[in-house]
């Protein structure tokens, strides 16, 4: 209660002091954009290419600084705490800004108070796959095996309330089947044992298992969103096959601190907007499997509550929500 207290009186103070100036000459320093993962990832690949024409277009440095901890939520604190000028702001996910308030007891920011949305960069779709040796090649097979053996198959994740965690719940729920759940320390260690069939699915980030699929390593089952994959179009979406509940879109968005400036947001979005645009920028990232957004501000102020909402009842469900 004390930090925040005393978070809110800091933003009160400097804001008066800074908003008229920062506006104007912004920006009169490099732009620290942080990545609240490890490098290598679909938030830090996004954030490298979006930042490089970002640099082009303000003619100042954007500097990517890496602070990976707590499924994000290390490196979105650092922007929460940082001074409102602009110049330290981060693309983070959907786990960091929305799923986290739903499973985390204690958060050291709160997303709708000590973040300005500036826009919703892309969105990602939750692919399911599964390990090759397991007998089934489809949505209907995989569903009919859970059932013929309850408690018999196991789903990978990325670490209890994550995206992919929450996902394989809104398939149990929706498929009514009993699969347990196996979480791991990140993606990578988890997409290792699929390969390693020590497990026998999962849902992660498109991009994530692209290449595996790609190769034949792994089973494409099915794309957990509203419309197919451009990068996997043969697969079909969740609701297309008849189970609309389970729409698992990750996402990464642009925020900075509360109090910066309207103006200095205003150019923010205008520079990351159009940096979405470029054409070569999309090709970098639609081939990925991205779907690139660049929404307004408001836009994505509301879309952030409603998946606030959205996840806290999921979480609930799951029995994950915190006391």
């Amino acid at each position: 209660m004390i930090k925040i207290v005393l978070r809110i009186l800091y933003i009160g103070v400097v804001v008066l002091g800074t908003t008229a100036a920062h506006a104007q000459d912004f920006p009169s320093k490099p732009i620290r954009l942080i990545v609240p993962f490890p490098p290598g990832g679909p938030n830090d690949t996004i954030a490298r290419v979006v930042g490089q024409k970002m640099s082009e277009l303000l003619k100042q440095q954007v500097v990517i600084d890496n602070r990976g901890g707590a499924g994000g939520v290390v490196g979105t604190d650092v922007v929460a705490t940082a001074p409102p000028d602009g110049h330290t702001i981060a693309i983070t996910s959907a786990g960091a800004l929305a799923i986290s308030i739903g499973v985390q007891e204690k958060l050291p920011y709160d997303t709708l108070k000590h973040l300005k949305p500036v826009t919703l960069v892309a969105k990602v779709p939750e692919l399911l796959v599964a390990a090759t040796s397991l007998p089934a090649s489809n949505l209907k097979e995989l569903i009919a095996l859970a059932r013929a053996k309850p408690g018999a198959l196991n789903y990978a994740s990325s670490g209890a309330g994550s995206m992919p965690h929450l996902a394989g719940e809104l398939l149990k729920a929706a498929a009514k089947i009993d699969i347990v759940h196996v979480p791991y320390k990140g993606a990578a260690p988890a997409v290792n044992d699929l390969l390693g069939q020590q497990v026998q699915m999962a849902f992660f980030d498109l991009p994530v298992l692209l290449p595996q699929v790609q190769t034949g390593k792994l089973k494409a089952i099915v794309v957990g969103s509203r419309e197919r994959a451009a990068s996997l179009k043969g697969v079909p979406t969740t609701f297309e096959l008849g189970y609309p509940q389970v729409e698992a879109d990750n996402w990464y968005g642009m925020v900075a601190p509360i109090a910066t400036p309207p103006a200095v947001i205003a150019r923010l979005h205008q520079v990351t907007v159009a940096a979405l645009r470029d054409p070569g920028v999309r090709e970098k990232l639609s081939s990925q499997g991205l779907n690139l957004v660049g929404d307004t501000p408001e836009e994505f102020s509301a879309y952030i509550r409603s998946e606030i909402e959205k996840w806290g009842k999921v979480a609930k469900a799951a029995g994950l929500a915190p006391n």
